[in-house]
């Protein structure tokens, strides 16, 4: 299965682009990232309809999305590796993993997600949600393949 991960803002290089890019390098076939970013100025909710816009865009068709957001489920990583294998024997080729911009997702966002997943109750910087979310997708490929990468 194709993983997507589709967030507001740049990278900047530091620590949490090489951890996410140790973890990319593992996942097979490998994980891509596409990064959205609205030029103009816009401030409040017109930013963040604008950055929905972007994400939504970005999707490809039949994709299974899932938007992080911190009023979603909390899954362990059993349950989202069970998620995975489920979506992937369903016969869905890609899943789509959006990140918003600052202020959160725009409703049309949190309409079109399959699924609402939040990290927990902390607020975690948005490039380090890149690299978590690259680690956990590697721990359900692991958990998957039944391999020793994943202990309770």
């Amino acid at each position: 299965m194709q993983h997507l991960i589709i967030a507001v803002g740049r990278w900047k290089s530091g620590p949490e682009k090489a951890l996410y890019e140790h973890y990319r390098a593992r996942i097979q076939p490998a994980l891509e990232l596409r990064e959205v970013e609205e030029k103009k100025r816009l401030q409040g909710p017109e930013l963040k309809r604008r950055e929905g816009e972007l994400l939504l865009a970005a999707i490809p068709d039949g994709a299974q999305v899932i938007a992080l957001d911190g009023s979603g489920k909390t899954l362990a990583s059993r349950d989202i590796a069970k998620a995975i294998g489920r979506w992937r024997d369903d016969g869905i080729r890609q899943t789509a993993l959006l990140i918003g911009g600052a202020d959160g997702h725009d409703v049309a966002v949190l309409k079109r997600a399959d699924l609402k997943l939040s990290l927990g109750p902390q607020t975690w910087p948005h490039l380090m949600v890149r690299a978590m979310l690259a680690e956990q997708l590697y721990r359900a490929q692991s958990i998957l393949a039944g391999h020793p990468y994943h202990r309770e």
